[in-house]
């Protein structure tokens, strides 16, 4: 170093180097993505032989299943394999759930359907197109149940029970009390309460799961490749049920993942899936999840209906929660179900000082798919109900909602603060980040511009929320759910162990290796800049490994990429293991440089002894001396350069004998502005200012950070405005292409102010906590409650999409501007329902028409996809019809009758049919009436589908239905004006008709 004619100065005089941590550096993985070298599953190599799979699902949500035929299926060329339910029980078990009842789920469908999508047959061939066809020919006949899909309705006395065996849908129901929340309630003037309904949605990650398996032997296992986000305590599930020893199932992960937010959680069962496949097959198998499988059939949040109330003294303080809970966990409580309900447990109370609660859960079962891990799962439920009632009571006790959030959080000097349920707060200011976002988010422009709005006539409204973000999850939480009884029974478990390795290799080269599979946040970046920081170099010469091996890598049950556990834990691991690493390294810079370790610095690149910055050596050269020679090392330091470090935080312990538990290792802070202006004529909300103010503890990057606050208000604002898996009747889902499921895109994402404060956590290695769920918790309530105030309304129900909020308004959607259509069938009907009339003019006559129609020659060739009619009674067919809607396509046995005949003036068509992509039925009445010297066709008809056809979404369906009506009427036409030329056979027919009746 070149110092000039500067005089050295006492080390504690020099300035330390500027650390990378806190940086906004640019992401290290975006070279690769930006220019096409990521490497996600589908990218992967594939073994020589690796043979690819075809899911065959259920087109009902409860059925029983009566028999499979596989016999079309295994004749067809290239298909190799049919794994069914009845393969499973030698390979594999049921897997295990987290509450002690009778019920058991299956990679496959073994006795009943559940849900619509469930699996129910895998085909393995030579390549997709032809397992594909081959899922197409397998044959399974169903003895259809009644459903039950709404939480009252699998509540009701009477219902169907979807699990036998435990004999009722509510599978678990847990009361808990804390503090005397009767006397508070007793004693407070005021008892402000409300209903909440929270739907269901999720997310939608560009890439969908990819899962590659292979049967080794019965003595190595199984290997598998997925872009899971685990393995976490899924890993031993999966080994369970497939029966092997957990160092018996190999997983590995892909180096990319195109997103994840925590619905990747549900690889785990088609990672057991695949395995067993393959094992039938003889080869390795690959399977890809289409965007139909992905929406109708891998997970949702969970939906949450919740009475909750509050005692509320007349200042507004809050002296008692009560909360009688529902989460709608769908056909199966899949693990780690019902973490939604216990992830949040300990925090019901939220930001607020509240030392009286009262909680009832009770997880119910559906005809829906099961519910699991979507960001911020818990936090988006307790919140909606929580913020929404912080409204209820400004609103009904006319107090400033700002006021009411300083008059009840939790004082600044508090923490750590431990909450009624629980929860250790390990720190936070949240007076002052509510006073940030009032000064830098420009709230008295908004107030102003509300009332200037409001002046006029128009609808704008201001919104708040205020949620305390958990991370780094208690493993022990989900414990909760078990009586005290029950977990001294089991053992106690607690605790969330990260892992990270760091190494130098014989280059000097510094190398990471967490247990962690990123999607998109960044790892990389992050962990380089916290070793970097550890060995004073810069982040470009750290390299970081995130191709996560579990038969390799260091990793415990808590080990995954979920509950924004990575910043805190896994960030702060790679320190730990960094640091440890350096010590090493100091030392056996001390024993070279004659000094004590105290005087060893790592900086710029170098390792030295303090004050003597010429002397210093280039830290690859000291680093790697070590693997060149050995014997050169101090006495009593052992050779090798790689230190592997596990750490928990202590303050996770394990429920107490009053169910009270710390359910995170640490908790941040949102505090949310939303500013929404809303259109009386069309409903469309628009979202004119959002500003979030966040205490994440230490920012480690903060370009990172920004950039997951972005993405998780993006998903939030779907969640609040478009998001929601909807259910027919009968379980039949409606909700699968992106035409009925609609996402927010950059169109209707404005860009959030985004603030921060930093109170570093006591309790992290960094002092940093998790960010990347908090606006999925926040987002859509802050939503809702700035609707709410613009229409002035006590009640919204999520998505607020636009005619939910013309309703809201007071105004029904207009009637369609052409047509004399009747309005659609009422929501919930059974299926996807579809009605329409209308009229087309035939040049043939009306007894040439309906002569058509009675002809089943004729007939058949009138029907669209009709491969055959044959009679099956007096004006009874069978058919045999294939038909396509988008990418759906479907052979439909089919049964279609004519009635009401009236010739040549009228007569009713009606049809059913199943097939392997779901049932159908429909009935329409036409009636001809001449009109110059042709037919004028009148029609009406109301028709239901269900299954995979009903997935693809209503506006598709009503295309496919106006095309089928088109080619139908074209054939009718040029049918019975060929006949018209070509002779009188028609009126033949019609004169046998005559005679007949």
């Amino acid at each position: 170093m070149d110092t000039g004619n500067r005089p050295h100065l006492p080390a504690a005089d020099i300035a330390p180097p500027r650390p990378h941590v806190g940086q906004g550096r640019e992401r290290v993985e975006d070279q690769a993505i930006l220019t096409g070298r990521g490497r996600y599953g589908d990218d992967a190599a594939l073994r020589p032989g690796t043979l690819h799979a075809a899911i065959v699902r259920s087109p009902h949500a409860h059925a029983r299943l009566t028999g499979i035929d596989v016999a079309k299926a295994m004749a067809l060329p290239g298909v190799r394999a049919v794994l069914v339910g009845a393969d499973l029980a030698a390979w594999s078990r049921p897997f295990v759930v987290g509450v002690k009842q009778p019920m058991e789920q299956w990679s496959l469908a073994v006795d009943k359907v559940r849900y619509v999508g469930e699996p129910v047959a895998v085909v393995v061939a030579e390549n997709r197109y032809l397992a594909e066809d081959g899922a197409d020919l397998v044959q399974v006949s169903y003895e259809p149940l009644a459903a039950v899909v709404t939480v009252e309705d699998a509540c009701a006395e009477g219902a169907a029970v979807l699990h036998e065996k435990v004999g009722s849908n509510v599978v678990s129901d847990r009361s808990f009390r804390y503090g005397d929340p009767e006397a508070a309630f007793a004693a407070a003037p005021h008892r402000i309460g409300l209903t909440i309904r929270y739907p269901r949605n999720s997310c939608t990650p560009i890439e969908c799961a990819v899962v590659v398996a292979e049967y080794l032997s019965a003595q190595d296992g199984y290997d598998v490749q997925s872009n899971f986000m685990g393995p976490f305590s899924l890993h031993t599930v999966m080994a369970l049920a497939l029966k092997v020893p957990g160092n018996r199932l190999r997983h590995r992960t892909f180096p990319d993942s195109g997103g994840s937010f925590g619905v990747k959680q549900a690889v785990f069962p088609y990672a057991v899936l695949m395995c067993l496949a393959a094992r039938k097959a003889g080869a390795p198998v690959k399977w890809v999840e289409d965007r139909l499988e992905h929406l109708a059939a891998a997970t949702s949040a969970t939906g949450r209906l919740s009475r909750i109330e509050a005692a509320v003294q007349a200042d507004g303080r809050i002296t008692a929660l009560s909360y009688d809970q529902y989460d709608d966990c769908g056909g199966y409580l899949r693990a780690p179900e019902p973490a939604t309900f216990y992830r949040m447990h300990g925090c019901l109370t939220g930001p607020y000082d509240i030392p009286n609660l009262a909680v009832r859960n009770r997880v119910v079962l559906t005809n829906k798919t099961p519910a699991g891990l979507v960001r911020g799962f818990g936090g988006p439920q307790v919140y909606f109900a929580l913020e929404r009632l912080m409204q209820r009571i400004a609103r009904e006790l006319d107090i400033d909602p700002l006021e009411l959030y300083r008059r009840n959080f939790i004082a600044a000097d508090a923490f750590p603060y431990r909450a009624t349920a629980g929860a250790l707060l390990d720190s936070g200011n949240y007076q002052g980040a509510l006073d940030l976002a009032q000064s830098r988010g420009g709230l008295a422009e908004l107030l102003a511009r509300c009332d200037e709005v409001r002046a006029r006539g128009g609808l704008y409204g201001i919104g708040y929320a205020a949620i305390v973000e958990p991370s780094i999850s208690n493993m022990g939480y989900i414990t909760t759910v078990l009586p005290r009884e029950a977990r001294e029974k089991a053992g106690p478990k607690n605790g969330a162990i990260a892992s990270a390795t760091v190494s130098v290799d014989p280059l000097g080269g510094v190398n990471v290796v967490v247990a962690s599979a990123p999607a998109g946040q960044g790892h990389k970046t992050v962990c380089a800049q916290v070793a970097a920081d550890v060995f004073g170099v810069d982040p470009a010469v750290v390299s970081v490994n995130i191709e996560f091996d579990t038969q390799k890598d260091g990793w415990s049950v808590a080990a995954g990429n979920y509950s924004s556990r990575f910043a805190g834990a896994v960030a702060g691991t790679v320190h730990l293991a960094a640091t440890k690493l350096r010590d090493k390294l100091a030392g056996i810079a001390a024993h070279q440089f004659g000094c004590p370790v105290d005087d060893i610095v790592f900086s710029e690149g170098k390792i030295g002894r303090r004050g003597e910055p010429d002397a210093a050596q280039p830290f690859a050269r000291i680093a790697a001396n070590p693997h060149w020679a050995p014997a050169l090392l101090p006495p009593g330091v052992e050779p090798g350069l790689r230190e592997t470090v596990f750490w928990t935080p202590p303050q996770l312990s394990a429920p107490d004998d009053e169910d009270r538990v710390n359910t995170s290792a640490a908790y941040g802070f949102a505090f949310d502005v939303c500013a929404v202006e809303v259109d009386p004529a069309t409903g469309r909300v628009r979202i004119d200012r959002y500003v979030t103010t966040h205490d994440a503890g230490r920012i480690l990057n903060p370009a990172l950070a920004d950039g997951q606050i972005r993405g998780a208000f993006a998903q939030g604002l779907g969640a609040a405005l478009m998001e929601e898996f909807r259910y027919g009747q009968d379980g039949s889902f409606q909700s699968g292409t992106f035409a009925d499921y609609l996402v927010p895109t950059t169109c209707e994402v404005p860009e959030p102010v985004i603030l921060h404060m930093e109170t570093p956590s006591p309790f992290t290695p960094l002092g940093a906590k998790g960010l990347g769920e908090g606006n999925n918790m926040s987002t859509p309530v802050c939503v809702a409650n700035a609707v709410a105030d613009a229409l002035g309304v006590d009640d919204v129900t999520l998505p607020l999409t636009p005619a939910r909020v013309m309703s809201l308004i007071g105004m029904e959607d207009p009637p369609p501007s052409a047509g004399a259509a009747r309005p659609a069938p009422a929501a919930g009907k059974a299926g996807k329902s579809l009605s329409a009339r209308g009229e087309v003019r035939l040049a043939a006559a009306p007894e040439a028409v309906f002569a058509v129609l009675m002809d089943p020659v004729a007939l058949a060739k009138v029907i669209p996809g009709c491969n055959a009619l044959t009679p099956a009674g007096e004006n009874r067919y069978r058919a045999d019809v294939t038909v396509g809607v988008g990418m759906i396509k479907a052979r439909y046995a089919a049964e279609v009758a004519l009635s009401d005949l009236d010739p040549p003036r009228s007569l009713r068509l009606s049809g059913t049919g199943i097939s392997s992509v779901g049932t159908a039925k429909g009935s329409g009445l036409v009636t001809l009436a001449p009109q110059d010297g042709g037919t004028l066709l009148s029609y009406d008809y109301e028709a239901e589908v269900s299954g995979k056809v009903a997935a693809v979404g209503g506006r598709m369906l009503e295309g496919a239905a106006r095309i089928v009506l088109r080619q139908l009427f074209d054939q009718l036409g040029r049918q019975a004006g060929g006949g018209a030329a070509g002779g009188s056979w028609w009126r033949r027919l019609l004169g046998r008709w005559r005679r007949k009746s």
